[in-house]
Order: C-alpha cells, then structure tokens, then sequence
C-alpha cells in the first residue's frame, strides 16, 4: 500500500473558459480545497476586472491565495510559490486534494519547474525602459529575442522589462530546462473553440460593464494612481485611459474584447506545452 500524496489537480485555460466552474465541481469530487494561481486575484479591490469568485459563488469551497495583498504592493512569482508551496502542505496534511486552478500560467510553471535563474536588477536600463512605450519595448523583444516573445505577455510591462534585462546582460532569455516536476499534476484543461471562446470574452466584459467596472477602475486609480494602475492588467489599463479622457467610453468594448482575445490565444499556446 503507497503512502505517496495523490497528484496535485491543475485546472487550466484562456480566460472566460469556466475553469472557476471546474474547480469547484473537482473539489466537491475529490474533497479538494483550490489554490488560485492568478497573479491579479490576490490584490483585494480589483473584483470586477478580474472576474473575481464571490464567497456564495465558492458553494463553500475553501478557496486559496485571493484578496491576500494590498494593490500597492506587487505580488511575484517568487511570493506565490512559497504560499502555494506552504498550503499544498497544509492541504495535504488535512486530508484534502489541493486543487490549482488559474490562467496566470507563469505561476504553474514557477511551481513546478523553479523560477528562471536570476540576472541582478540594472537600476539605470529599467528606469530608462520605464519611460518608453509598451508597443516600442514589445517591439525590441521581438526583434532581439524573439522566442522569449511569443511567451510573454504583451500586456505586462513589468515582465517585458525584466526580459529586456535579461536580454541585455546575457544576449537573450535562456531557456529554462523542465526536468522533472516539483510535484505529480494531473491536468484538466478548459480550451473551447475560438468561436465560443470569443464570445464568450464579449459577454463577460459587457457584464463587467453593467456590474459597474468603471467605478471600481476610478476607485483604485484613486488610492494607486495611474502608473501602478496600468500594471494590474488591460481592463484597469484601458478604462484608466478613459478616465484620463484619452479614448471613448464607446471604444473600451471593442478595444477590451480585441486584446482580451489576442491574450486568450497567448494562453491557448501555453497549452501546447503541457504533459498530458
């Protein structure tokens, strides 16, 4: 009879694909308790914009790493490692079925892979990359690393600035060698098709639109201000830029529903990358 722990559950996809859904019906199978993994989530304030699960919607689930920090402050992958680290532990040691579920993919891979090897901060490149635009700092990844760029995240500055760094101490991004998993998962993957996948981002925003994320967008570009607020994702981004009256009210839907997707097809791709 083996007394090894039975595999972590990670529940994946592109955003708006009902992984919060899936979680909650594997913990009710397995008596599981679910960890988030959405680098967003774990900031209190930010509930609309990140689709966020009400206490009623958990159906009394516990539900992990969600409304854990400050939106000042900046959640790394290092933070969410040593806490998923920390509560698989805890789950485990109760009896319970730890349960993963999110689309913040380079967390997953932190877990079970270890984070890439460090490059020191150059202070003086990354307050130079700061001042310039996203499109532009996009553009030089692009141009100099281009395998990194098809990983990243075009959205999120903060981590195309530490790809630059990178790039500019050792020539590129190294690849990061798998090996073997920090721990056994077995993985449950929301992928609709493109189609149902992308009205559904439409659907969503128009109701995030109705529950009032304007409003929340405005409350937490007062107590952030705009800097921070253009790093806690496209939705806080775009809206903020209306509320600076750099666009139309009437643009944030189409220009919401076009990035949205064109992050929901980076998510797509990670999938590939999965041993199943």
């Amino acid at each position: 009879m083996t007394t090894d722990p039975l595999p972590l559950i990670g529940v994946v996809g592109p955003t708006a694909s009902g992984k919060t859904a899936r979680a909650i019906a594997l913990a009710k199978e397995h008596n599981g308790e679910v960890i988030s993994v959405d680098s967003r989530q774990v900031y209190r304030m930010l509930d609309i914009g990140t689709e966020k699960i009400s206490v009623s919607e958990m159906q009394g689930i516990p539900h992990h790493l969600i409304d854990i920090c400050d939106p000042h402050e900046v959640y790394s992958a290092g933070d969410f490692v040593r806490d998923a680290e920390r509560l698989i532990e805890d789950i485990r040691a109760r009896g319970k079925r730890p349960i993963l579920a999110g689309g913040t993919h380079f967390y997953f891979d932190a877990l079970l892979y270890g984070l890439p090897e460090g490059t020191p901060r150059n202070e003086k490149l990354r307050e130079e990359l700061e001042q310039r635009s996203l499109s532009d700092l996009v553009e030089e990844v692009t141009r100099l690393d281009p395998r990194r760029a098809e990983r990243l995240d075009p959205q999120n500055k903060r981590r195309i600035i530490r790809a630059l760094e990178i790039i500019h101490d050792r020539g590129s991004v190294p690849p990061r060698e798998r090996g073997e998993p920090a721990y056994d998962i077995e993985w449950e993957v929301c992928n609709p098709e493109r189609d149902v996948l992308r009205e559904r981002i439409a659907t969503r925003l128009v109701l995030a639109f109705e529950r009032g994320l304007i409003e929340e967008v405005r409350v937490v570009r007062a107590y952030v201000g705009d800097e921070r607020l253009n790093e806690l994702g496209l939705e806080y981004k775009i809206v903020g830029e209306f509320l600076r009256e750099e666009r139309s009210e009437s643009s944030l839907l189409p220009i919401l529903s076009s990035k949205l997707w064109h992050y929901a097809r980076h998510q797509k791709s990670w999938l590939r990358t999965l041993v199943i």
